[in-house]
């Protein structure tokens, strides 16, 4: 077996139905465009197009606005990280930072950077640092014992 002999088995792979090539291909003459009109000839998008009326996406109000630099958190919760120690993929007494929570599976990657939420109970006394918290999550963490840093965010690429 060499790689100048490698194939597909026989009919794994369809051959595409080349249109326009002969009556006898079952797809000559007009090319499955049908007969005369708009639609049959070359060069034609009228994608939305409703005969000259005002089209629906255009008659309907525009509203809002999505700020194209907006920063993506990846967001982890109090009670997900006690969840983590109680399972034991976490150390309490090491601090915690971003690969430490990527790492225990808490968050997939850091996109703009990890921030702190408060929903869940903590009764760890944890040492985080982390690019955003909220207050909540702050107090909590306080509350226990520990202390949260609040890091600079890494810039947007």
């Amino acid at each position: 077996m060499r790689l100048n002999q490698l194939r597909d088995n026989d009919g794994a792979a369809k051959l595409r139905t080349r249109v326009g090539r002969g009556i006898g291909s079952g797809k000559g003459k007009t090319g499955g465009r049908g007969v005369k009109g708009q639609k049959s000839r070359s060069g034609v998008a009228i994608k939305g197009f409703e005969g000259g009326q005002m089209p629906l996406h255009m008659r309907l109000p525009k509203r809002g606005f999505n700020k194209p630099n907006r920063k993506a958190w990846a967001e982890v919760n109090v009670g997900r990280i006690e969840k983590a120690i109680a399972e034991g993929k976490i150390d309490a007494k090491k601090p915690i930072n971003a690969e430490v929570l990527i790492a225990a599976g808490l968050v997939r990657r850091e996109l703009d950077g990890i921030r702190l939420l408060a929903k869940g109970e903590l009764k760890s006394k944890l040492d985080v640092t982390v690019a955003g918290a909220s207050k909540a999550a702050i107090e909590a963490v306080e509350k226990a014992g520990g202390k949260v840093t609040v890091a600079v965010a890494k810039a947007a690429e």
